[in-house]
């Protein structure tokens, strides 16, 4: 076994061991992320070029992709606009001319000269009056060399790295670790017949056809999902080892007294996640349980008989929210109904005053208070229970890991139920959670008023506030969601701000590159940030659009918990007609009155996003209206938008937005979890993440008192 770690520990070996990296390529590498060997060989190439479909330039099939050798003729760099430019390449061969096009790699216009030979692979295009290819794979070729029949990897690289030195480096890498042992367990391997991982890592990078290189990667990418579940597993054992569970009642005289006192049916997915968190929470081990719920499908009732069976088994409950607006809504939305069953409760927050403070600390730690909602201020050292049997932790994404721990540690043995309101692909939820049980909701209750979308550009913005001030007139609210950031205000008929109550420098949004802004998920997006432009907003809305017919509030992040809850006060009381707020009311706040929603700057938002903001209206009798103001004419990011006005189905825009985002967009710009997938695409990878983690169950239960050898393997190669 010592000789098989021994020979993985070539791993670990610094890049610098190999020949040809000086210290100045060492530095370019780390920057990319690349120091030892194992960095190197993990360094795959983002696609493959067919070097054997060989053309001439005249008689190359158009829309396919091709090789062409030829001389080059001319190399001209254009800078466009600040911060982009692009090499044109011309290309000639005896049957005609070509361009070849390449982005932001402003050094090829000093490494490529005029009559240099050299081979393109890529998709030949024909517009404005010539042949071309847009970011082809070039090569140059030695004098009278022909381009090589291959399938030619292509490294990521940059200017002091290039392809070819890449190539080279994983090349000797390679032949470093010939002969490494495979961690993967042999049974696994068999079972899916992966090829060994030397051989994969081998045919990743110099495969020797493109089927070679997608057996190299199903393997590699098996391997990083059932790592990843074995980690998810560990991680929650060490949490809860040597810890008695509680074991809770099922269908106990809370329970019931809670389906007498709802006075509507439950949905089916409702039902079945009731029973699938009562059954965890009897069944003697200790729950680590997600509900995942779309916009309004009533996670918080569901919740509420999750705290049924913990108090019928006489333990208490915590929930912790991230905001005090949703810790809030908790005992509004939960007080009646516990008040009709006889469930003591309290909420405490940050602000909640010392004396009132203190009597809710002392009567839940002697058991005078059955449920506590509150806020991190739940974390404090002076709340104690008298025996907390379960913990719910809601939008648990937006709380830190030691956060979370600190709140399960308040009891012991103790059950764990986390809530969400966005919605995440079971693929990504595995890859995330795989440590957790799941359920779903996915179902709005029967008779609930109708939501509608509609996408407009900031040109007929107008007929949005039109919609508003019907809406007012009939008696209803509205809200005006803000995005605090990037270009904002009234525009001009060219697009260009006229009112710009930010320190951002004012210009057509058409000529925003994407880096310009990180897309806006939650408030803490925009910690770096002032309230202006929604202060501005708001003033503008009041003196110039409205005047004195409707009252206007304003609610951000960066107001103190008493003038935010002032402001929902008087906005559920009718004192306010339109509320112009941030992302801070993305959870937590139900206003039946308010049926209208203006999102401007709407493209700045990442789907999901979007979806909670417009779940904030429509939730009375009346049905809802949002109108997504896009800032932009691009026609990529209206084509995003646009989906919003074709489905309601929160799990179906997270699917969209996962593919053409990044897995933690659907979460937040800082989520962790799936980012460390190099191989795995969550919304192709589904039923290959099912059974690695069903694999890396199996394979941790077989092990988990015995250990085998095979097993501890894993365990080390998993510490490296």
């Amino acid at each position: 076994m010592l000789d098989k770690l021994y020979a993985t520990s070539a791993f670990e070996q610094d890049v610098a061991s190999i020949s040809g990296i000086s210290q100045t390529r060492r530095a370019a590498l780390a920057k990319m992320g690349i120091a030892t060997i194992r960095d190197l060989v993990q360094h795959f190439p983002r696609r493959y070029v067919d070097m054997s479909a060989l053309c001439s330039i005249e008689y190359a099939p158009l829309g396919q992709n091709c090789t062409i050798q030829g001389t080059i003729e001319k190399v001209t760099l254009k800078r466009p606009r600040p911060k982009f430019s692009l090499v044109e390449v011309a290309i000639v061969d005896d049957t005609g001319i070509m361009i070849a096009t390449f982005f932001r790699q402003p050094w090829l216009a000093k490494s490529l000269k005029a009559g240099m030979r050299v081979s393109v692979a890529g998709a030949m295009e024909f517009n404005f009056g010539y042949r071309r290819m847009t970011m082809p794979y070039l090569d140059i070729l030695e004098e009278n060399a022909q381009a090589k029949a291959a399938i030619i990897p292509v490294h990521p690289a940059t200017a002091k790295v290039s392809p070819a030195l890449m190539r080279s480096f994983v090349l000797h890498a390679l032949d470093i670790i010939e002969g490494i042992y495979d961690p993967l367990p042999l049974e696994i391997r068999k079972k899916y017949r992966l090829m060994s991982r030397y051989a994969a890592f081998r045919s990743m990078h110099f495969p020797m056809s493109l089927a070679d290189a997608h057996q190299a990667k199903r393997r590699l990418a098996y391997e990083e999902i059932f790592f990843l579940q074995l980690h998810l597993l560990l991680d929650a054992h060490a949490q809860t080892s040597g810890e008695a569970p509680h074991i809770h009642i099922k269908n106990g005289p809370h329970t019931q007294a809670l389906f007498e006192k709802i006075p509507f049916s439950l949905t089916s997915d409702q039902t079945q996640a009731i029973e699938d968190i009562q059954s965890n929470m009897a069944s003697g081990t200790i729950m680590n349980h997600m509900l995942l719920g779309d916009v309004g499908t009533g996670k918080t009732l569901v919740a509420g008989f999750a705290i049924a069976s913990a108090l019928d088994a006489h333990t208490q409950v915590l929930i912790m929210a991230p905001t005090e607006i949703l810790a809030q809504q908790y005992d509004t939305s939960l007080g009646a109904l516990f008040d009709s069953v006889g469930i003591i409760y309290a909420t405490l927050t940050g602000s909640t005053p010392k004396e009132k403070k203190d009597a809710i600390s002392e009567k839940f730690s002697s058991g005078h208070i059955d449920v506590l909602f509150g806020t991190d201020a739940l974390l404090e050292s002076h709340v104690t229970g008298n025996d907390i049997g379960l913990v719910i932790i809601d939008e648990q994404h937006r709380f830190g890991v030691e956060q979370r721990k600190a709140l399960v540690q308040k009891g012991k043995g103790t059950d764990v139920l986390s809530l969400t309101a966005t919605p995440i692909p079971r693929s990504l939820a595995l890859a995330l959670y795989g440590d957790m049980s799941l359920s779903y909701l996915t179902q709005t209750p029967t008779g609930a008023p109708a939501r509608t979308t509609h996408m407009l550009n900031w040109r007929d913005k107008g007929k949005a506030y039109d919609a508003i001030r019907v809406a007012c007139d009939r008696g209803e609210q509205a809200f005006v969601v803000c995005p605090l950031v990037g270009t904002y205000g009234a525009r001009n008929d060219d697009g260009v701000v006229i009112h710009d109550a930010t320190s951002h420098v004012s210009k057509k949004d058409d000529a925003l590159d994407e880096d310009d802004y990180t897309y806006i998920e939650d408030d803490t997006d925009m910690d770096k940030t002032t309230p202006a432009a929604a202060e501005a907003h708001a003033a503008f809305l009041q003196d110039k659009v409205f005047g004195s017919d409707y009252t206007i509030g304003l609610l951000h992040g960066k107001m103190s918990a008493a003038q935010k809850a002032e402001t929902m006060d008087a906005f559920r009381a009718g004192g306010i007609d339109i509320l112009v707020a941030t992302t801070v009311i993305e959870v937590g706040i139900d206003v039946p009155n308010a049926t209208t929603m203006v999102i401007e700057d709407a493209d700045k938002f990442g789907l999901s996003q979007l979806h909670q903001l417009r779940g904030r209206v429509g939730r009375g009798q009346k049905p809802g209206s949002v109108y997504l103001v896009a800032a932009t004419d691009n026609e990529d990011a209206l084509a995003r938008l646009n989906i919003m006005e074709q489905t309601n189905n929160g799990f179906d825009l997270a699917e969209f937005d996962l593919k053409t985002r990044r897995e933690g967009d659907i979460l937040g710009n800082k989520q962790h979890g799936a980012s460390i997938l190099k191989l795995v695409q969550v919304t192709r990878d589904g039923n290959m993440i099912e059974a690695a983690r069903n694999d890396a169950k199996d394979f941790f239960e077989a092990n988990k008192k015995n250990p085998s050898e095979a097993y501890k393997i894993v365990l080390q190669e998993m510490q490296t």
